[in-house]
């Protein structure tokens, strides 16, 4: 980094944990009950995005796409949530850089509701100076959104952010919005997709080697 960091901008999903198994788990649910099969494989395009768009493209329309979110959401909430794992390193990395001085920042496309679970069931949550994540049913719900509103709300300079992240939206994001992004070679990116990343790292630890240099 040209800068000296100030906050470095983690994804969730396929970034600190690997949430496949609750996520692709209620993707199934929520299908089914709306008289839909479509193989486990491909419900891997759900990890990152926002759910609605995802469940609409496959159902053909919006309001379909709000019935399958809400049926999504009512698996998740009391199963699929803690259907995951932090990623090995995980917890030493955020530790590391946090005594560094640096401020871990949580950008999740997620609802914060159930991320801020998931980071206290893990005892991540501690090693965080701001949540930032989607709204259930409300005006931030892309990850840009919540990574503008996180500038927003920490007033900071732009140049002194790293977004971290496993997919396309985390990096577009980041470039949209001007700030430097890194992805991680380990989460759910298909091959290519984080070209565009300023930096790639293939473990969690790695990052903590771009985000103090």
């Amino acid at each position: 980094m040209g800068q000296k960091l100030q906050y470095v901008f983690w994804d969730l999903d396929g970034t600190l944990t690997d949430s496949a198994p609750g996520i692709l788990n209620s993707c199934e649910y929520a299908l089914s009950r709306m008289g839909v099969l479509v193989p486990r494989k491909e419900l891997y395009t759900f990890i990152g995005p926002p759910l609605l768009e995802s469940f609409s493209h496959i159902l053909g329309s919006d309001e379909k796409g709000r019935r399958a979110t809400a049926l999504y959401r009512e698996y998740f909430s009391e199963k699929g949530l803690f259907e995951n794992s932090v990623y090995p390193g995980v917890p030493e990395t955020l530790a590391g850089i946090a005594a560094s001085g640096i401020k871990n920042v949580l950008t999740t496309a997620k609802p914060l509701v159930y991320a801020r679970r998931i980071l206290e069931h893990f005892s991540l949550s501690r090693y965080f100076h701001l949540l930032g994540g989607a709204d259930l049913d409300g005006p931030l719900h892309s990850k840009q959104d919540v990574l503008a509103d996180n500038l927003k709300r920490l007033g900071c300079d732009r140049a002194s952010v790293l977004m971290v992240g496993d997919r396309s939206d985390d990096i577009d994001a980041a470039r949209s919005l001007s700030v430097a992004s890194c992805g991680v070679l380990y989460g759910y990116a298909s091959p290519g997709e984080l070209d565009k990343a300023d930096y790639l790292c293939a473990s969690a630890p790695d990052v903590m080697g771009v985000a103090v240099s």
